[in-house]
């Protein structure tokens, strides 16, 4: 065999989780499959965003649900043990190796190329191996491509005189900064501005307009910005960086100047402003795209600006969810496409077809692990506003429930269910509120599953659990 050259049935670039699914769907189809990564296989996810952004923080959440457990009081008042919350954290990230992700890919019979991969023509592909070989690769029925995305950096001045933080370096410090500023107002900025506050630093979260989390419902990013002032952090609307610069006699310092031209010096600096697709140097020039942007699928998440049916692109480079979860439903659905395609089966386009994303589109599920936890899936009431689309609005306290007291004593948090009246389905929900994440997907179910509300009577929560805000919101809507 030339080791130069070689052909497969199904090619995919990008081994992170969802380039791991798909590989794998294909595998079971029977066609030969090779993947290429020139990072770490399990992506992002597995080594610096999903998995170690939780390690860190689990532990401040428990800790500061602990002072007000009774019985749990004193161990609240001890210092966090910072030394353990970071080896915990290495565990999580498999201390950045990923043989069990090599013998996993070879156990499911995938075959790996470690090198960069670009397009190279239709149905070809060409890799870079670390040593400076090249591998051409041909395609019988497919490439894949899920290469995800990286950290958009602002144009600030000076931003490449200092080092700068981005989600990676976040989530993969060594050691506590005694002062971090964070930049941002969004999933990645609220998270870590609570692990690291949590951990010891004093955080200073930099906000340019009047609000956290602004996608979400209002009251998510009210409640979780008196939680974040509460714990210490100084949170700073209203403004932006206006320059970097290096401070200091040993210029280990960082001076942010600031766009109402007051000044702050901190240790440290993570700039999470959002994410840029990894489609820069792909080779989307040889097959006629446009390099540097996000790629549009259909929904069996085939590129629909591509002649035939060979080029797939699935997780964030297609823009449609930008979370690990729904890309590894994407891949699910594109590998089980290029299967029946490849096999000569009909692609069935029917929204409950397993060839057909629809899940992406209505019944998105995200958690924000903030104290409070915001735990939302399908609309808002901004979306219904964006959109016009008339709902109906259902508010609870979930204060009032006995679950919540329960869980935990002066309990705060706050339910909204938004309910389409002319079908008489929920459209969406948002939970927020201390151990919130558990309730998302019985959520997701009953948007997914389009659950007459009538019916949702019928669904009879257990008491005493945080989960019976279902009654409660029911009870509201009908009374």
């Amino acid at each position: 065999m030339d080791e130069t050259s070689r052909t497969y049935d199904v090619i995919v670039i990008g081994a992170g989780p969802v380039g791991e699914n798909v590989a794998e769907r294909t595998r079971a189809a029977g066609l030969s499959t090779v993947i290429v990564e020139r990072e770490l296989l399990g992506g992002e996810c597995s080594f610096w965003a999903c998995e170690p952004s939780k390690a860190l923080l689990r532990p401040v959440l428990a800790h500061a649900e602990a002072r007000r457990i009774p019985g749990l009081g004193a161990a609240g008042t001890r210092t966090l043990d910072v030394e353990a919350v970071l080896a915990h954290r290495d565990r999580m990230a498999a201390h950045w190796k990923d043989e069990d992700q090599a013998d996993w890919l070879a156990s499911v019979s995938v075959d790996l190329l470690r090198g960069h991969g670009q397009l190279d023509g239709p149905r070809k592909v060409t890799v870079h191996l670390p040593g400076g070989e090249a591998v051409r690769l041909t395609a019988r029925h497919a490439v894949v491509l899920s290469t995800g995305t990286t950290a958009a950096l602002p144009d600030i001045p000076g931003i490449d005189t200092v080092p700068v933080w981005t989600s990676r370096e976040a989530t993969s410090a060594q050691s506590v900064p005694a002062r971090l500023a964070v930049v941002g107002a969004g999933v990645v900025a609220v998270e870590m501005a609570t692990a690291w506050q949590g951990l010891g630093s004093q955080v200073t979260l930099l906000v340019r307009d009047g609000e956290l989390l602004e996608r979400a419902e209002p009251f998510a990013g009210e409640l979780v910005t008196a939680a974040l002032r509460e714990a210490g952090t100084d949170i700073r609307f209203g403004v932006e960086v206006a320059s970097l610069a290096p401070h200091g006699e040993a210029g280990d310092e960082i001076r942010i100047t600031l766009t109402d031209g007051g000044e702050l010096v901190t240790d440290e600096i993570l700039v999470a402003t959002g994410r840029t697709p990894r489609t820069t140097n792909l080779g989307l020039e040889t097959v006629g795209l446009v390099p540097g942007g996000w790629l549009d699928v259909d929904d069996t998440f085939r590129v629909t600006d591509v002649p035939g049916d060979w080029l797939y692109a699935v997780g964030d480079i297609n823009r449609r969810a930008l979370l690990t979860h729904q890309g590894k439903y994407q891949a699910r659905i594109a590998g089980t496409v290029i299967g029946a395609r490849a096999n000569g089966e009909t692609v069935d386009a029917s929204p409950w077809s397993r060839h057909t994303a629809t899940a992406d589109k209505v019944a998105v599920p995200q958690v924000v692990f903030t104290a409070p936890e915001v735990a939302s899936v399908g609309l808002t009431t901004r979306d219904a506003e964006r959109t016009g689309r008339r709902v109906d609005v259902v508010d609870y306290d979930l204060g009032l429930l006995a679950g919540a007291q329960q869980y935990l004593p002066g309990y705060q948090g706050r339910a909204r269910m938004l309910v389409d009246p002319e079908r008489g389905t929920v459209v969406g929900v948002t939970f927020v509120g201390p151990g919130v994440a558990e309730l998302v997907h019985s959520a997701t179910v009953v948007i997914a599953g389009e659950v007459p509300v009538e019916r949702l009577w019928h669904a009879v929560p257990a008491f005493p659990t945080i989960g019976e805000v279902w009654l409660r919101l029911l009870e509201t809507y009908r009374g």
